[in-house]
């Protein structure tokens, strides 16, 4: 069997490293390839169908059997003695010389193999994109619960500040409510934020098949999101997604086990001929059965013997049988085919969704990143009017409400296209290369 080795991941965008002892990506998905319980699952159903391909070929192989018998014969007879064993042995071997079938047969078993393996394509694919996507989930959030605390803290140095402020004199006490409200507002956000990173680093770990029992901890991930400029081509990369991608090799994999499966069915409407050799050896001689009409008594002597010959036979009649079973068959076959031209045609159709959605995106980049700045410069403007006494409350509030929406909106949007990026890998095929066919 001569295989393809599986490829390289396309290139992650990750900016620098956050410290030494988190989780990269790369070593995310070196532990999902090991430790991963689906694609290990998938792993040992090689195995499995390799055992399946020995039956399929089983009939085209020798039969061999050997059946000894023996025993202890008794009774008074002249000239013997009373009790006495006695044993002989009896060998048959069979060779299918002719059947339509064994052809067909073969082809079957190499299918076999080659949908466990793509089926291990298709494991390998699912689970590294899931644990791609819980990696930028948590990344993102991350980032996420930073920007809030940044911000919290920003706030908590404003209520202290207006705090300091009533003290003086310089304030009312209701500007010391609304500031210190403004602080607790942001609280939620930098919770919700750890709690949805908490769960996405659980499904990296479940993906991982980390210990997830008591003491078990859950992976800190190292690395953050970053945006940059990412150009693709849905018409070139058609014919590399229709050509590569597991789902759509199974799928193909399926119309052809289907039509082997018809062949090997309408095998029976073709003779089979089975060459035959079969012996019987006794060991001792003078062995005589019961009369069988012959004069001589020389003709009941049994004595080893051995015959040659071939086996032919041919189901003529049917009633329907082996028709009704191929009928059957050539329809799963075509539904096969359906399901696979549905598939394929689906293929363009999803590159051109996910490049227009990176264009959007791209563009949404753009108009974020200008908004952040703006927004930045009026916080720092209001706030210092603010510690002058020439800005109130609600203007500050609303400057860092539009501060956090503009910034959020930029990590949003580098996260979603990852997210993209990872979707655009998976539809490509772009995650692994597949194995070619078994030459034998």
């Amino acid at each position: 069997m001569t295989t393809r080795t599986a490829g390289a991941l396309c290139a992650l965008l990750l900016c620098a490293p956050m410290g030494a002892a988190g989780l990269t990506l790369e070593t995310a998905l070196a532990r999902t390839v090991e430790k991963n319980p689906a694609i290990r699952q998938a792993k040992a159903r090689l195995e499995e169908a390799a055992g399946r391909r020995i039956v399929l070929r089983a009939p085209s192989l020798p039969n061999a059997g050997i059946g000894i018998f023996g025993g202890l014969q008794g009774g008074k007879r002249a000239g013997e003695d009373q009790t006495q064993p006695f044993a002989f042995g009896q060998g048959l071997l069979t060779q299918p010389l002719f059947y339509a079938g064994i052809p067909a047969m073969y082809r079957r078993g190499n299918i076999e193999v080659l949908l466990a393996q793509q089926r291990l394509n298709m494991a390998l694919t699912e689970q590294l994109h899931t644990a791609r996507v819980a990696f930028y989930t948590a990344a993102y959030n991350d980032s996420l619960q930073a920007l809030a605390e940044t911000q919290r803290q920003r706030l908590a140095t404003n209520a202290a500040t207006q705090s300091d402020r009533y003290q003086a004199g310089t304030a009312d006490r209701a500007a010391v409510t609304v500031a210190r409200l403004l602080e607790y507002d942001v609280k939620p956000r930098v919770e919700q934020s750890r709690r949805l990173g908490s769960g996405a680093l659980l499904k990296l770990a479940e993906t991982m098949g980390e210990d997830l029992g008591p003491g078990g901890q859950l992976p800190r991930v190292d690395g953050g999101l970053q945006f940059a400029p990412v150009h693709v081509n849905a018409d070139t990369e058609t014919s590399r997604a229709v050509a590569e991608r597991p789902d759509l090799q199974i799928a193909r994999l399926l119309v052809r086990a289907a039509e082997e499966d018809q062949r090997i069915i309408e095998a029976a409407y073709y003779p089979a001929i089975n060459a035959t050799i079969s012996g019987t050896y006794i060991p001792v001689s003078e062995i005589r059965r019961g009369s069988e009409g012959s004069a001589r008594r020389s003709d009941d002597i049994i004595s080893s013997e051995a015959r040659a010959g071939a086996a032919y036979t041919w189901r003529v009649v049917d009633n329907g049988r082996v028709r009704g079973a191929a009928t059957r068959q050539r329809a799963v076959r075509e539904i096969n085919e359906l399901v696979l031209a549905r598939l394929e045609a689906n293929v363009p159709r999803e590159l051109t969704r996910i490049q227009n959605s990176l264009r959007a995106l791209q563009a949404r980049h753009d108009a974020l990143t200008k908004a952040s700045s703006v927004a930045q410069l009026a916080v720092t403007d209001v706030q210092n009017s603010l510690a002058e006494g020439l800005s109130s409350q609600l203007e500050y509030r609303t400057a860092e409400s539009s501060f956090l929406e503009s910034t959020a909106g930029v990590l949003t949007v580098a996260f979603e296209q990852q997210i993209a990026l990872a979707e655009w890998d998976r539809a490509t095929g772009r995650y692994l290369q597949f194995f070619n066919e078994p030459s034998g």
